[in-house]
């Protein structure tokens, strides 16, 4: 992937992992999953988050968390 997905700038929300273009904390995304909520909820109230950024980040995770298992 070309594109940075996750950014982190003390200008930005204080330093919190954001979505690149956003001011949305990659750990609210996190908390809907964790509270049942879905993709699309998250995306209705995020607006400015698209769901191929959701998508990506999910796979880098994924991805991440089968290399640390192997």
């Amino acid at each position: 992937m070309n594109k940075q997905l996750i950014v982190s700038s003390s200008d930005v929300m204080g330093g919190t992992p954001v979505f690149a273009g956003t001011r949305v904390p990659v750990q609210t995304l996190i908390d809907y999953l964790k509270g049942g909520e879905s993709i699309d909820d998250f995306l209705d109230g995020f607006p400015t988050v698209t769901r191929e950024q959701v998508i990506a980040f999910l796979d880098e995770a994924k991805e991440q968390i089968i290399r640390m298992a192997a």
